[in-house]
């Protein structure tokens, strides 16, 4: 199973941008999408199906904010919205879908950037995230939790990390949230086959940050320990120009 998470910055903006060829050409069994910045309604659904897939949405309330979805060639045996709690869900971050013995989530983690106020809230999310995450284990041990989680984790993972003491996605706290889901037993799978410095998946528009791979790795694909041995690879695919973001990939033996 080829599994591609992406953030698109505007689902809308990233198809203008020629996305749909992109994808027919990648041609992944799942695509999970974060910043969709679309209801439901507002997503090209037949476009996607001439392509062959299933799609399943989970969106913002406020209109243009955030949003993920799941697009699938084969229909998942369930799918799940959200984590069950209502001012996270409001945001819609967290889509679930199950395929056989294989669970996939997609997830796009809060951005602090723009004060306290929403630093805190990206803080009690990762709290309850790893709550709802540790609870589904217990009944689906198989799973691969991608999407943009606006941290990265070491420093091997930004760009001169001695100039971002102090900047949220590289705060302390943020980084031990994911030691601590590390040693639950999740896996990043790029590490597994990379381990060299300045590979990244985002890049800020301004400052020509791009061009110069001022960049940060904050788009993942965690997988638990046992898949381990079902997974065939990873990369981060730099070629792609639909949005500021990079996509992912792994792939798993089903």
């Amino acid at each position: 199973m080829k599994i591609i998470s992406y953030n698109l910055n505007g689902i809308r903006s990233a198809i203008s941008k020629g996305l749909l060829t992109w994808l027919e050409q990648e041609s992944p069994d799942v695509f999970c999408v974060q910043e969709t910045k679309a209801q439901a309604d507002q997503i090209d659904t037949l476009a996607f199906a001439e392509l062959g897939y299933h799609t399943y949405a989970h969106s913002a309330e406020k209109k243009g904010y955030s949003g993920v979805a799941i697009f699938s060639k084969r229909e998942p045996d369930r799918v799940v919205a959200g984590m069950g709690v209502p001012v996270f869900d409001a945001e819609g971050r967290v889509l679930r879908a199950d395929f056989a013995d294989l669970t996939v989530v997609c997830v796009y983690v809060p951005s602090g950037t723009t004060g306290d106020i929403r630093q805190a809230f990206k803080m009690q999310f990762l709290d309850a995230f790893l709550n709802y995450l540790n609870n589904l284990r217990q009944t689906r041990e198989n799973i691969i939790v991608c999407g943009d989680y606006n941290i990265c984790h070491k420093p091997i993972d930004i760009n001169h990390p001695e100039r971002q003491v102090g900047v949220s996605g590289f705060l302390p706290e943020e980084r031990e949230w994911l030691d601590q889901l590390e040693a639950s037993g999740m896996i990043d799978s790029f590490r597994l086959f990379d381990t060299s410095p300045e590979r990244y998946s985002w890049w800020s528009y301004r400052f020509r940050a791009r061009e110069r791979n001022a960049g940060w790795r904050i788009d993942y694909h965690w997988v638990s320990q046992p898949l381990r041995s079902r997974i065939m690879g990873a990369d981060i695919l730099t070629d792609a120009q639909h949005s500021d973001h990079c996509p992912v990939m792994v792939e798993i033996k089903e």
